[in-house]
């Protein structure tokens, strides 16, 4: 045996640095089949569905137990390229992906991530789009829409009005992921402006639209999270770097204010997953030249890596239906399920409680004779979207059976 060649192996990257180009799917995909195999042990690679000219949409997960869920460690996802002519966010994934698997183990930060996090990323939901797309460009091209020529983030269902749109299998493969995993924290990569926007953005006067505004009840934790992503983006922050474009104190916008949008992906996030996302704008032009990738990268880094770590603020999430519900230094916390009275519970987080942790606390609750009956088939994600009750909302948010398989509650907090 050679030793001088086996030292040299041992130094050497597992995986070839990744450029700063353009990666289209069969560079896109040896570059995550490549991650999977030589990282076995904290990513897993699955397609959760296909497009509409029958590409995966694939998803590199990222983490110290990458193929299950587990117990206190909180699922959050990254999704770029809904617009295939938006093509920052897909590259900056791909390079994310990259500094997460070789930095595990060496970098203190990014080893508790991985310990402490389930990190699903989704370079590019749209693969159609992006292939369609014949060279960089900063404003509108055909390849923005799927293959379909339906524009994605217009395609889900809305909690406000009726969105009468045939919806398309790119769609249809996040909405059932949703269902399947519980994730928490979110955020949707796009371009062509440069600010961190937050739900809703579509509403009704009860949320604010006669203010110019929508509101979530979470307004205070999306306004947070957009400034977290904001304010470590040095063009980001400073609101106003786009031409023929608004300007964003601090980088930040309600997504109404801005303007209204039916049938986006962050608002279902939030209401029928219960999931928080926002959606960031990465670059004034759409799809620029690839020499200005690295740029972008140097401005996002530390950005994308602190949101993921928002992901452990004090929050409760009751496994059942996944609603999250927020801790205020409170001593008493309200447990709330469908059909039944509020609970109110004593919880006690230790002082010694550290940062990427996590407490597990079980609630019984009595449920009642009228859920008994109602058949179980799969409890992993509610069907009644947050805002059914308002006066306006359409008959897609119209309530179905609520499906509950279990009589304890695990309840996470940091």
């Amino acid at each position: 045996m050679d030793f001088a060649r086996l030292w040299l192996g041992l130094l050497l990257p597992l995986v070839a640095a990744l450029d700063f180009n353009y990666h289209h799917q069969e560079a896109m995909e040896a570059f995550l089949k490549n991650v999977a195999q030589n990282y076995t042990s904290i990513t897993h690679l699955h397609s959760i569905g296909k497009s509409v000219k029958g590409r995966n949409l694939w998803v590199l997960v990222v983490g110290r137990f990458p193929k299950q869920h587990r117990i206190g460690i909180p699922e959050f996802k990254y999704v770029a390229n809904m617009h295939g002519d938006e093509t920052v966010g897909r590259e900056l994934l791909l390079h994310l992906i990259e500094h997460l698997v070789t930095n595990d183990g060496k970098d203190t930060e990014i080893t508790h991530l991985i310990n402490s996090t389930r990190i699903h990323i989704m370079p590019s939901m749209n693969p159609d789009g992006f292939e369609a797309v014949k060279k960089p460009d900063c404003y509108y091209t055909k390849g923005r829409e799927n293959y379909n020529e339906y524009d994605l983030n217009r395609n889900f269902p809305d909690a406000f009005e009726f969105n009468n749109v045939s919806r398309q299998p790119e769609t249809e493969a996040i909405m059932k992921w949703l269902k399947t995993e519980t994730f928490v924290l979110s955020a949707n990569l796009h371009g062509g402006a440069l600010v961190a926007s937050y739900p809703f953005d579509n509403g009704v006067p009860a949320t604010g639209t006669l203010h110019s505004r929508s509101l979530t009840p979470d307004d205070d934790v999306f306004q947070y999270l957009a400034h977290t992503y904001a304010s470590r983006n040095p063009n980001m922050k400073k609101g106003d770097q786009c031409k023929n474009n608004m300007k964003f104190p601090n980088g930040v916008t309600n997504g109404y204010s801005w303007y209204p949008l039916l049938g986006g992906m962050q608002d279902y996030n939030y209401i029928w997953a219960q999931c928080f996302e926002i959606t960031l704008e990465l670059s004034c032009c759409k799809y620029p030249r690839e020499e200005k990738l690295p740029f972008f990268w140097n401005d996002n880094k530390a950005s994308l890596i602190e949101y993921i770590k928002q992901v452990h603020l004090d929050k409760m999430k009751d496994k059942a239906f996944m609603k999250p519900l927020r801790i205020k230094s409170l001593p008493d916390a309200w447990v709330t399920v469908p059909g039944h009275e509020p609970y109110l519970t004593k919880v006690i987080i230790e002082k010694k409680s550290q940062n990427f942790s996590a407490l597990k606390k079980d609630i019984l609750l009595p449920f009642q004779g009228q859920l008994d009956s109602i058949p179980v088939s799969n409890p992993s994600c509610p069907v009644v979207p947050l805002y059914r009750n308002l006066p306006s909302y359409s008959a897609a948010t119209k309530p179905g059976l609520f499906l509950l398989s279990v009589t304890v509650l695990h309840i996470f907090f940091k």
